[in-house]
């Protein structure tokens, strides 16, 4: 079973697909239109372990609405240790990271125990062979995957820095792409 999930995300990554901009997640609104997040209007809240970035983000445990209190937009990063696709695509968002400093947020977020492809301490060994710096870490909260529609991997989800989600990209991203992905959150987080 567990070799036919990998198979099938694998599979899933052959080709990169979007979610149209200004997608509506599933969630139901307050009565002022505020999901329960605060301002935010997340499709899940959650809980992170931290493995890189701690100092940056400030912790090792966080909870995922407060990457928003800079108000940044953010790069969220769905990966996993045995995810071809997810390995080639790291070195780019390094890059990415880097350049853009703090006018965003990355965050890559291992869902390896969920789906079959790898456990924490494997994501943490990639990470280390790697020399991936950005902020990473893991949940145990599986809904994140259905939250945020990781139907392949990677999948990288642009969110603005009021929490909604901009645009969700399933596939491997090359640091071009990546590029104009998050200059057009960032054209779209202003003002």
């Amino acid at each position: 079973m567990v070799l036919m999930v990998a198979l099938a995300l694998l599979v899933a990554c052959t080709g990169p697909a979007e979610t149209p901009a200004g997608i509506s997640p599933d969630r139901a609104e307050d009565a002022d239109g505020r999901t329960g997040d605060g301002d935010l209007h997340l499709p899940e809240e959650f809980q992170i372990s931290i493995y890189r970035g701690g100092e940056i983000l400030g912790g090792d445990e966080i909870a995922f609405s407060s990457l928003f209190s800079g108000g940044k937009p953010v790069v969220l990063n769905f990966w996993a240790a045995f995810c071809p696709p997810c390995r080639a695509e790291m070195p780019d968002i390094q890059k990415v990271h880097d350049a853009y400093g703090d006018r965003v947020v990355v965050l890559g977020l291992d869902i390896g125990p969920f789906v079959g492809l790898g456990s924490s301490d494997d994501g943490r060994a990639l990470l280390q062979e790697l020399g991936v710096s950005y902020p990473t870490g893991t949940t145990l909260e599986s809904q994140v995957v259905s939250a945020y529609q990781v139907r392949g991997m990677p999948t990288t989800v642009f969110l603005t820095p009021d929490g909604k989600v901009h645009r969700t990209w399933t596939g491997f991203l090359t640091e071009s792409m990546l590029v104009t992905l998050t200059e057009e959150l960032l054209g779209a987080s202003a003002g």
